[in-house]
């Protein structure tokens, strides 16, 4: 049904029946005290791999199908509701969903982040929307209030916890005491990460998260490679413990920074110490939060489940209803806060010129001066100490820990550089950004 065509009912194509697809049809069969708009929708089609597979749910076998090519073309579905995952063939699928004139709902972020700016020129080319709620932070609404509700704002910051996974492990980690490898390993036996769990603990999903909240927050398109990305595996339990004793927290961010309307863009992942105090360093579990700052509305956060069956089925059923409520209005104009109007893409700050500070920690030859040589390396490149302290021994080594103030990471890689030729200096185990 395109816009403006007579409202009789909304017929969905969905692509996928595993975790998301099974809770967001679960959702749409209990209707009952939720809202009446529902009670327009008609789940058409259904697109799974293997029609004898046992289900969680009741399903006609005139609505399961095997053919998903046949969902994005059948001229009767109306909206497209991709939860496959991966990249193709949902890629594929959505696209050609778009071009025959469907609206399209997507949980895919991996999709999104890589292809969104293909996806969405040809929706707008198409007259369609296309909807991506549950893309980032699972049931937390935050796609919208971005590109609804703050849109009036000049946005400074989004920083968000976004990933589940590291935020269990590192939660872990800090009140156990326990190593990152342990931790890892018995959360990939309780579920809470993958076999092969490459894409959280490196940073690769809370990055291409970070780019869709940057595309929608600054209002430009984000070329994924130009988003820095470090993940957790170098943080031990040892910084932890540091991190603890000097009032931080130690947690896997994701950050999209602007400091005047007229600069670049700082779009980053990594692991950082967050003040004790600060909004997110309570944020522990499997749970996500993220703060958005912005002018005039200051600080606001958004703080939920971060994935789950029901939480993100909640989040695609919120799209599905607003395309249902588009579609009942039988208008042909396009509403601008629910298109995606940007074309051009942002102007990405190198990391060299990030302002941070940093915490490093180095293990030396226990010899006299060596925290005068580092504090004279760091002099050289304008590089201010908050502190320098030895913090005991590992072994026959000192261990010494800094802690900076706001300093351009250029600098502070260039005094790095020569400290790491200090003949004193037997490496530098942990090197990490203090928020």
């Amino acid at each position: 049904m395109k816009l403006g065509a007579k409202f009789v009912g909304v017929k969905l194509g969905i692509l996928g029946l595993g975790t998301v697809g099974t809770g967001t049809v679960q959702l749409l069969q209990d209707i009952t005290g939720r809202h009446p708009l529902l009670q327009e929708i008609e789940i058409y089609r259904v697109g799974v791999r293997s029609l004898d597979k046992p289900r969680a749910v009741e399903l006609s076998t005139e609505v399961l199908t095997t053919d998903l090519e046949a969902i994005v073309n059948d001229p009767a579905v109306d909206i497209v509701v991709e939860v496959m995952g991966g990249l193709e063939p949902a890629r594929s699928l959505i696209l050609k969903a778009l071009s025959n004139g469907k609206h399209v709902v997507t949980a895919n972020k991996a999709v999104i982040a890589r292809f969104g700016a293909e996806i969405f020129t040809t929706a707008n080319q198409a007259g369609v929307y296309v909807m991506i709620e549950a893309s980032v932070g699972g049931g937390i609404p935050v796609i919208q209030p971005l590109k609804q509700s703050l849109s009036v704002n000049r946005i400074h910051t989004i920083t968000g916890i976004v990933n589940g996974t590291t935020n269990y492990i590192l939660t872990r980690m800090q009140t156990e005491g326990s190593n990152f490898s342990d931790v890892l390993a018995d959360a990939q036996r309780l579920g809470y990460a993958e076999a092969d769990p490459t894409a959280d603990v490196d940073g690769l999903d809370a990055a291409d998260k970070i780019a869709i909240l940057a595309s929608l927050g600054f209002s430009g398109r984000i070329n994924l490679q130009d988003v820095y990305t470090e993940g957790i595996r170098q943080v031990s339990k040892t910084d932890i413990a540091y991190a603890e004793k000097l009032g931080f927290v130690i947690k896997l961010l994701a950050i999209a920074k602007r400091d005047t309307p007229s600069s670049p863009l700082s779009v980053r992942v990594h692991p950082t110490l967050v003040p004790q105090a600060h909004p997110l360093a309570s944020i522990n579990g499997v749970y996500n939060a993220i703060l958005v700052e912005g002018e005039p509305i200051g600080q606001v956060m958004f703080f939920g489940p971060g994935a789950g069956a029901g939480a993100t089925a909640s989040a695609v059923t919120s799209d599905i209803l607003n395309l249902v409520a588009v579609l009942k209005t039988n208008t042909a104009v396009a509403n601008p806060l629910l298109a995606c109007g940007h074309q051009e893409y942002c102007q990405i700050a190198p990391m060299a010129e990030l302002i941070t500070r940093f915490y490093a920690r180095f293990l030396t030859n226990d010899q006299p001066g060596v925290i005068g040589k580092l504090g004279t390396c760091f002099g050289n490149y304008g590089v201010s100490l908050e502190s320098i302290v030895q913090t005991g021994f590992q072994g026959e080594l000192a261990e010494i820990v800094v802690v900076t103030h706001d300093v351009p990471e250029g600098n502070f890689r260039q005094a790095l550089a020569e400290i790491r030729n200090l003949s004193a200096i037997e490496s530098i185990p942990s090197l990490l950004r203090v928020l």
